[in-house]
């Protein structure tokens, strides 16, 4: 017998709630913003005990070992994440990185187990961030109405941003007063507040919910595609994206979470799945340019703002709180903005907006390593905050909005695989680069890079014209 996902509540979310004032959503943002605290302490935590229990690459090894399993697990965590509803699979991970890091915990209290037991817990981080990072890129297209999106990206940049203002202090303060058993505790606890909360979100009715993802209900030919977008043909096998055929699970009686097949239906392998959101995305116009614009501008972005500004830190005299101040300028940008997306609720053009705020993001980029004061990059630092926070939450947006619920799961893998297991590979290659060439050149490159991003949706006539719906 074959258990596909439903959902038992009917209601679909009310289009004209606005985001912030919806209790499913506000408990969707209190679950995330104690999760992403959590994530904080947990990596003050893991990296000192990290360097208390072995030499500095050994514990370089281990903060670098999540990254592996995420990277290679990301497109199958998509795959999940669609089969059996992101809500189900983010309530199974958070439970289960609350239960390793409390068993670390417990371990370290007791006893002295070795740097091998962190290596342990970074890699079962790295599988379990894999399946999570898609699932919680698609819930919030499950849980408010079409036009709100760009408002929940907003908040969720807000929460984020208050996440690495708390955290990091959390686990600093548990490590002071009861070592990294604590700062591992106090994690767990907020990884256990999540639970909760997560399971009181109710999720509304979704196309293709109660089969599996990618199979056509009876006589649908799968065409008609997300406002914005146009109709486009879609490869056999595959779902209509969200537009004007909306199909309903149906009723059952197997339990509020779960729905029992029909005896002898079967699921396409999890590589077909792979392969059915790969050609999805790239029968989608829209989506297909913007998952290259996603890949420039991270590849480009990633590595000068986390490698580079130390470098550059130090080539210029400004030191660690030097170094510091160019963070805050960046944070405060992006939260600024996530800000003002929480309360306009939405961008018009939001493709043309989004790829123009990446070209001139791009020139700020650059402009880090050029300027002649710690206050001028501070400014600097600050426009790139503006900008970077603006087209993050636009992508996001566009994605969900562009994507079929049935895949919004796999499309949200393929973007996090750029951004979360691909570009931070850039960083040993931005230290070699910087090393040989220096910071200036090496910061223009990688600005260029951003900027071809900006220029191909530009280039992309399916792009720059992709609205958000109102």
């Amino acid at each position: 017998m074959t258990v596909t996902p439903a959902i038992s509540e009917t209601a679909t979310p009310a289009a004209d709630r606005p985001a912030h004032r919806d209790p499913d959503v506000l408990r969707w943002l209190g679950a995330y913003a104690s999760s992403a605290i959590g994530d904080n302490v947990y990596y003050v935590a893991l990296s000192w005990a990290a360097v208390r229990s072995g030499t500095p690459s050994q514990a370089g090894l281990v903060m670098a070992a999540s990254a592996v399993p995420r990277a290679l697990l990301m497109l199958g965590g998509g795959v999940i994440a669609d089969r059996f509803g992101p809500r189900r699979v983010l309530l199974t991970g958070s439970g289960v990185r609350c239960a390793a890091v409390l068993t670390v915990a417990v371990l370290l209290l007791v006893s002295s187990p070795g740097l091998w037991l962190l290596g342990v817990l970074a890699l079962v981080f790295g599988v379990v961030d894999a399946v999570l990072m898609p699932a919680l890129g698609a819930l919030p297209a499950r849980i408010t109405a079409r036009g709100q999106l760009a408002r929940v990206q907003g908040m969720r940049g807000m929460a984020s941003r208050l996440a690495g203002v708390l955290g990091a202090p959390l686990g600093g303060l548990g490590v002071a007063f009861g070592g990294a058993a604590a700062a591992f505790g106090a994690a767990a606890l907020l990884f256990a507040v999540s639970l909760p909360l997560l399971a009181a979100v109710r999720i509304g009715r979704q196309p293709h919910e109660g089969r599996p993802a990618g199979e056509l209900p009876a006589g649908k030919e799968g065409r008609a595609g997300p406002e914005g977008s146009g109709t486009r043909e879609l490869p056999a096998g595959l779902g209509a994206p969200g537009g004007s055929e909306q199909v309903a699970a149906p009723e059952t009686s197997a339990g509020p979470e779960e729905a029992v097949a029909p005896q002898g239906s079967g699921r396409p392998s999890a590589a077909r799945d792979v392969r059915d959101g790969l050609e999805y995305i790239l029968r989608n116009p829209v989506l297909a340019r913007l998952m290259v614009v996603i890949a420039l501008s991270d590849l480009g972005f990633v590595g000068p703002l986390n490698v580079g500004l130390t470098l550059l830190a130090d080539e210029r005299g400004w030191g660690a709180s030097g170094m510091g101040w160019v963070l805050a300028g960046f944070g405060a940008g992006a939260g600024a903005m996530s800000l003002l997306l929480t309360v306009r609720g939405r961008v018009p053009r939001a493709g043309l907006v989004l790829s123009v705020t990446i070209a001139v993001g791009a020139v700020a980029v650059g402009a880090i390593a050029y300027v002649p004061t710690l206050a001028a990059a501070v400014g600097v630092a600050l426009a790139v905050g503006l900008l970077a926070g603006l087209s993050g939450a636009l992508c996001g947006a566009l994605m969900q909005t562009e994507s079929d619920p049935a895949f919004v799961g796999r499309v949200t893998s393929v973007a996090n695989l750029f951004s979360l297991g691909l570009a931070p590979l850039t960083f040993p290659l931005t230290g070699a680069a910087i090393t040989l060439w220096g910071t200036g050149p090496v910061f223009a490159a990688s600005a260029g890079v951003c900027a071809l991003g900006g220029l191909t949706g530009l280039g992309s006539g399916a792009l720059r014209r992709a609205e958000l719906p109102r």
